[in-house]
This record gives C-alpha cells, sequence and structure tokens, in this order.
C-alpha cells in the first residue's frame, strides 16, 4: 500500500566525498551521495525530505547547501550549530533552505543544556526554527522540564530504548514531534511505539530512513515503511509517512 502514498523523508544524511568529515568515538562512514540515495528510493513516491548533519560532519555548513541545491525545492536541512553563531549567519541558512538545529546528546554531549535552551529559543525567534535531538530516552526525565517550555521540538529514533518511553509519550501529548525513524536502533516493538504514540498526538509522528542507517546495528529496509503501512489505515499512514512532516518542516 505504502507505494501509493507519498513520501517525505525525515530523516537522512549524505555524506559527499568533497566535504571534510570529522571523526567521531574513531568512527568515520563511507560515502552516500545525493545520486545514491535517489537511487536508493527509486521504488517509492518521494516527494522531498530533511538531510540531517552528523556527528562526523561538525559544524560544516557547505555540504547541506550543496545537497539541499542538488535534491530540490523540496528539501530542507537540520544543522549542528555552534551556540555562537551570529544572527546574519543564521539568515543566511534559512534561505539557503535550513530549517533547524540539531542537538547530538547522544554522542556530541559537549555542550551545556543551557545552551540548547538559548539556541532553541533564538532560532525559533529569527526564522522560525525547530530543534530536533538525538538521545536516548532515559534521558528524557531528567530534561522534561527544560524541553515542554521550548517553542519547538523533534525527537529522533522514537528515543531509541523502552527505559523513557513514558516520558517520551508525555512529550508527545505535550506536542513535541517524534521520528519514526532508525528502526534498527530501537530496543522495543515499534509497531505497538508508533500506535502509542499516534494515539496521544496522531500529528507527532514523522518517519525517516535514517539512510544510510551510520553506525546502525540493523540499516534501513523497505519492510521499515510497511510497519507504518501495515499497522494504520491509509489515512493514518499518510499523516505520519508524509502529512505530518510537511506542516512540520513548512513546505511549500
Amino acid at each position: 500500500m505504502y507505494k501509493d502514498i507519498p513520501f517525505f523523508d525525515a530523516h537522512f544524511h549524505i555524506i559527499d566525498p568533497r566535504f571534510p568529515l570529522v571523526e567521531n568515538n574513531a568512527y568515520l562512514p563511507t560515502y552516500f551521495t545525493c545520486k545514491e540515495y535517489l537511487s536508493y528510493l527509486a521504488g517509492i513516491n518521494l516527494i522531498g525530505g530533511a538531510v540531517i548533519s552528523g556527528s562526523f560532519q561538525g559544524h560544516d555548513q557547505s555540504f547541506i547547501k550543496v545537497a539541499i541545491e542538488e535534491l530540490g525545492p523540496t528539501y530542507v536541512g537540520v544543522i549542528q550549530l555552534s551556540p555562537n553563531v551570529n544572527d546574519h549567519e543564521i539568515l543566511n541558512l534559512h534561505e539557503v533552505g535550513v530549517r533547524a538545529v540539531r542537538f547530538n546528546l547522544k554522542r556530541l554531549d559537549d555542550f551545556e543544556i543551557s545552551e540548547l535552551v538559548n539556541l532553541a529559543h533564538r532560532v525559533y525567534e529569527i526564522v522560525g526554527w525547530h530543534i530536533e535531538i538525538y538521545l536516548d530516552s532515559s534521558r528524557i526525565k531528567d530534561l522534561y522540564q527544560e524541553l515542554i517550555k521550548l517553542p519547538s521540538v523533534c525527537i529522533d529514533h522514537l528515543g531509541l530504548t523502552k527505559l523513557g518511553f513514558r516520558e517520551l509519550l508525555k512529550l508527545a501529548d505535550r506536542g513535541v514531534m517524534v521520528k519514526a525513524s532508525g528502526f534498527g536502533r530501537i530496543d522495543f516493538d515499534v509497531a505497538n511505539a508508533l500506535q502509542q504514540l499516534y494515539s496521544v498526538n496522531p500529528h507527532c509522528l514523522i518517519f525517516g530512513t535514517d539512510l544510510p542507517s551510520t553506525r546502525a546495528p540493523r540499516p534501513f529496509n523497505y519492510k521499515d515503511i510497511e510497519i507504518v503501512s501495515n499497522n494504520f489505515d491509509k489515512a493514518d499512514a499518510e499523516k505520519i509517512l508524509y502529512k505530518n512532516a510537511v506542516a512540520f518542516y513548512k513546505i511549500e
């Protein structure tokens, strides 16, 4: 059924050999270009997506500008930024299609939570961006009060672990977005988690392939999309596979 539904990929990486990489925990990924990405998803009705800056790309913005240009106007960027970034650079990045800042609390926890909070408010006030957070959901309990005060937030990969899933549900109920992505990284039943999240907030789920699935125990495959199409009716699957994300990323 999913082949009949438009698909917005809310989470994937482009790893272009023309741009520098930063070794992270002794890891460097293999390259994955725009051409390879589009070829991989040739079997679905792909209408756009969000290119995500990985830990191995640091604060480099050049690769994401080129990726958006090559992929087209229905693609946006999600980048990692220094807390000291100036307003002019934020405005310039918005012009080239960046729509969010990513904070990696899983592998790049080298900043204070106060810096995350301050930058989240700044980018929202200046250009209406949200923030995306990659973390183990077991940390949500300690961060909950800070997170619910932020203007717009998305949690990556269903929060990764079962331990903090109750807190993730509470965030979704408060309007926080959740990425239905990285299923090969998750230690609990994905279908059940999706159904619970959808029941508390039908607008919170946005699907992403997580391609090329760097460091994931199991990489993405088309069966991950079938988890959505087999467990939701078509109208609900459409929300998860493209409608929620198109609204969230403000795709025109």
